[in-house]
């Protein structure tokens, strides 16, 4: 019998520069996922309709990975050099990814998709040849059987950890900007390891060192000074000075100060100012429940603000409001805060308010008390996330929730520039076997906005409003309820969540107006 050859080291523990280039496939697949991640927030935060974004960044990263794995064969010699140059390539151009997206967005609008693409090539393309060149490394010393298992166990395991981290705890408490600079970090500390466990073979050594220390001190800057860099670019933005930004896993929530006092943005999408605010709240909120007559159980699904609350309890009547708002960041903002308590009335801390932070529909689903009036204020449909909440099945559920008496009345965009969305809202109540009350009125910082009543009993005109209105009177509450003929309705198909034709039909027609 012949004796084993000298050909099977793999049967030899691994020797300690394995293991560390191993644990560094670890760090480069969650810095390499972290960075498209960081690159499909910011696009659907920024251009909307988060499926499509980040379905396209995902196939554009993915892409040049393959890109990146083609071109690693031509890196035949100094395999540890090249490696190296490359994780300090990486941990610049992905590291600053979301800063200069965000600045990019800012100063030059109308490069942001081509250097948001362009940027998702090059980093794509740097981490595809990541991971064929460590391979080719280890396979001095590793069977291939092996090599391939242990480079992919790392590599899934890294994925995971990111995939995980990303929403639930970096974007929270770091923010996007930070997030990335960090992971860039961790980049170029593969790139300080690499230059440690090749030493003896690289040439030039103090070159790569000086590249390091470089790379390290540029993004340590980045760091420190990330929260001026995050408020350089919104400032621009946002044109009003910020006094309040913050990200959670669900939006990034930024409160301005102007000559027109505080505004609200999420995602960059405006969402109340001072000055008029009342406008909308009043026509959102006081035709339902003043026709109801003596509300005593109300829901108010959205609408974290506490606007809305503040409204309904003018109310005498009401004993109980129960706010549904899925992200806790923008309650607890609105309850703390002083200036912003100030705005809605100290609305949230009245005992009568109890806070759920749920997903709306989750919560109808779940729930099987019923009210008297539920207001539905909700973002504008961007993407499939929100677009659900304005479907059939969801309209299903609420009709299940309302007192046979009761009132929905849903906030439903703008009936003269988004027309057809408007009037899809419409239809998709009605598809239910609700009766659908279509008004609108005019809000300065939005223009003519929108609203649908939806109810199994007819609406009627009420015969009383609250004391202290600013806008709304008896006599004028009619004028709401007459659509001109620019305005008026048009046929439109019913939103579905296997279809979510209103998303497409609301990018489509707020995409005409440059928004």
């Amino acid at each position: 019998m012949s004796s084993p050859t000298a050909s099977a080291p793999a049967h030899s523990p691994p020797r300690p520069i394995d293991v560390a280039l191993l644990a560094s496939v670890f760090v480069i697949a969650a810095c390499g996922l972290l960075y498209e991640l960081a690159a499909g927030a910011l696009a659907s935060y920024l251009l909307g309709d988060s499926v499509l974004q980040f379905s396209t960044i995902i196939g554009t990263y993915l892409f040049a990975m393959g890109v990146g794995s083609w071109l690693s064969r031509y890196f035949e010699r100094q395999l540890p050099a090249h490696f190296l140059r490359i994780e300090l390539l990486v941990a610049l151009v992905g590291g600053a990814l979301p800063a200069t997206l965000f600045i990019a967005n800012a100063y030059a609008p109308g490069a942001f998709r081509v250097l948001l693409y362009g940027m998702v090539l090059l980093v794509g393309t740097l981490v595809g040849l990541e991971i064929p060149l460590v391979m080719r490394i280890l396979k001095r010393n590793v069977r291939l059987q092996e090599l391939v298992s242990q480079v992919l166990t790392f590599d899934y395991l890294g994925a995971l950890a990111v995939s995980l981290a990303f929403p639930l705890l970096l974007v929270p408490q770091l923010g996007l900007v930070r997030t990335g600079l960090l992971f860039g970090f961790l980049n170029a500390a593969v790139a300080v390891w690499a230059l440690w466990l090749f030493r003896h073979e690289l040439r030039r050594l103090r070159a790569h060192a000086l590249a390091c220390t470089a790379v390290l001190a540029a993004l340590a800057a980045g760091l420190a000074g990330a929260e001026h860099i995050t408020r350089f670019a919104e400032d621009k933005f946002y044109q009003d000075r910020i006094v309040m930004g913050t990200a959670s896993p669900y939006q990034r929530i930024v409160v301005t100060h102007g000559r027109l006092g505080h505004r609200l943005y999420l995602n960059g999408n405006l969402q109340f100012a001072e000055s008029d605010e009342y406008r909308y709240h009043e026509a959102l909120v006081h035709p339902a429940m003043a026709a109801h007559g003596a509300p005593r159980r109300v829901a108010v699904l959205g609408g974290g603000d506490g606007m809305a609350v503040r409204e309904v309890l003018r109310y005498p009547a009401v004993e109980s409001v129960t706010l549904v708002e899925l992200d806790p960041a923008m309650t607890r903002l609105f309850g703390e805060h002083p200036t912003l308590r100030r705005l809605n009335g100290d609305a949230l801390a009245s005992p009568k308010v109890r806070v759920v932070n749920q997903d709306a529909f989750q919560w109808l689903q779940q729930g099987s008390d019923t009210f008297d009036v539920v207001i539905v204020d909700f973002p504008d449909p961007t993407n499939f996330a929100i677009g659900k909440l304005f479907t059939n099945s969801f309209y299903a559920l609420l009709d299940q929730r309302l007192a046979a008496s009761g009132y929905a009345v849903v906030q439903t965009t703008s009936p003269l520039i988004a027309r057809k969305s408007f009037w899809t809202v419409a239809a998709t109540i009605e598809s239910v076997g609700l009766q659908a009350r279509p008004y609108h009125a005019h809000v300065p910082s939005f223009g003519e906005w929108g609203f649908v009543i939806a109810s199994r009993r007819p609406w009627r005109m009420p015969d009383a409003l609250p004391p202290g209105l600013r806008f709304l009177s008896l006599e004028a509450l009619p004028l709401l309820f007459h659509f001109p003929a620019d305005m008026a309705r048009v046929d439109a198909e019913v939103n579905r969540l296997s279809n979510q034709v209103l998303v497409h039909t609301y990018e489509q027609e707020w995409g005409r107006t440059g928004r």
